[in-house]
């Protein structure tokens, strides 16, 4: 059905995860790359649509109600942490450079890239000189999902270039959605889940939902997990497979499934199907490959109730991010609480942020908002 600017990670939603489906595809061929993680919204094909109206919205959410229904939990809540700020710094391969004005300024490899930001409230701090030396700038309309077109003042570049992140190679790529095929603040969830990879002591079993271009589900099986990685749009499946590849992990026990989310969790449940961890990186808004409807306010408590019931006995996580939504993180806090009622364990609840770093990425400065988030922990 969002690799969280923000993000388009496909998984029952490739939607526009609130970010920008097809914000990847470039200008050169003039692609529209799906957006992180699942519907329609983001994948390939044509232009994503305007967002439904109110009637449509009730209608879509009437046609699309999962079958299952939410289940009532019983126990005590889990205990809480809030907020709580996930940071990503800069670190090789990523840095936020400046931002202000509506905009960013982030380093991508080897490329300078300017791009719009509504967080980005405040002045640059940053002379003119400095962000007129970009590589790339997106022009077009300044919407998550808007479409537009990627400038280079300097000298054309072509669609993607290469990319590493944890020790894991993988692919930039200009979208016309203004996405570049990852959203590095979610290094913050990425390095967790390394971390629990490597230190159980047994392989963990993964799952992804809305995977995107698969460079989360890279990192845990290079760390020792089997992943099981969904996402609804077979254009992101591609990418991740071309990951796959250029990170030398083609024999990396990694499933790659086109399906929609709800539905592939929904079986999941029927077979028994058990995971050690979860991500789950849903849009607001987008239709699975036979035309699923996921609305996240409707389907989104549907979608954490299942995901508790696949989660195994020994359990190390649930992971959700929510991008671009009118939404407090405490809303989706209380949601997980209430989800994993009378299953022990914390619930983590926040923002994810970058930090600024300067030209060097070794001067702390602001910092900027992306998303928010929900995980439990079994302790």
């Amino acid at each position: 059905m969002k690799e969280k600017d923000r993000r388009s990670k496909n998984a029952s939603v490739t939607a526009a995860k609130g970010r920008g489906a097809e914000a990847r595809g470039g200008r050169h061929e003039q692609r529209h790359l799906p957006a992180k993680g699942g519907y329609k919204a983001r994948s390939g094909g044509p232009p994503a649509k305007a967002a439904p109206d109110k009637g449509e919205r009730q209608r879509s959410a009437q046609e699309a109600l999962p079958a299952r229904p939410v289940r009532q939990r019983t126990g005590d809540k889990p205990a809480e942490t809030v907020p709580l700020i996930l940071e990503t710094a800069a670190t090789a391969g990523y840095h936020l450079i400046d931002s202000g004005n509506g905009e960013k300024l982030e380093q991508y490899g080897p490329y300078r890239i300017v791009r719009p930001e509504a967080q980005a409230l405040w002045p640059k701090a940053l002379p003119a000189s400095i962000w007129e030396k970009a590589d790339a700038v997106f022009t077009g309309d300044t919407d998550e999902d808007g479409m537009g077109r990627w400038r280079f003042p300097r000298e054309v570049l072509g669609e993607t270039w290469p990319m590493q992140l944890l020790d894991t190679d993988f692919l930039g790529r200009f979208t016309s959605f203004r996405h570049v095929g990852v959203f590095p603040e979610q290094l913050a969830h990425w390095s967790w889940v390394k971390d629990q990879v490597a230190t159980a002591g047994r392989p963990l079993k993964v799952l992804n939902l809305f995977g995107y271009t698969g460079v989360a589900s890279l990192i845990a099986a290079k760390a020792g997990a089997e992943v099981t990685h969904v996402d609804a749009s077979k254009k992101a499946i591609g990418w991740a497979r071309e990951n796959q590849t250029l990170a030398r992990a083609e024999k990396l026990p990694i499933r790659w499934i086109c399906d929609d989310a709800m539905k592939f969790i929904q079986r999941e449940e029927r077979r028994g199907s058990r995971y050690d961890i979860i991500l789950t990186d849903p849009p607001k808004f987008g239709r699975g490959p036979n035309g699923e409807v996921w609305q996240l306010f409707d389907h989104l408590a549907a979608m954490l109730d299942i995901c508790r019931e696949i989660l195994s006995p020994d359990a190390r996580g649930l992971v959700l991010t929510a991008y671009s939504i009118r939404a407090s993180f405490y809303s989706i806090h209380e949601l997980m609480r209430e989800t994993m009622r009378g299953r022990g364990g914390r619930v983590e609840s926040g923002e994810l942020i970058i930090r600024e770093g300067g030209l060097d990425g070794k001067e702390p400065g602001r910092a900027l908002s992306t998303s928010l988030f929900s995980r439990w922990v079994p302790k």
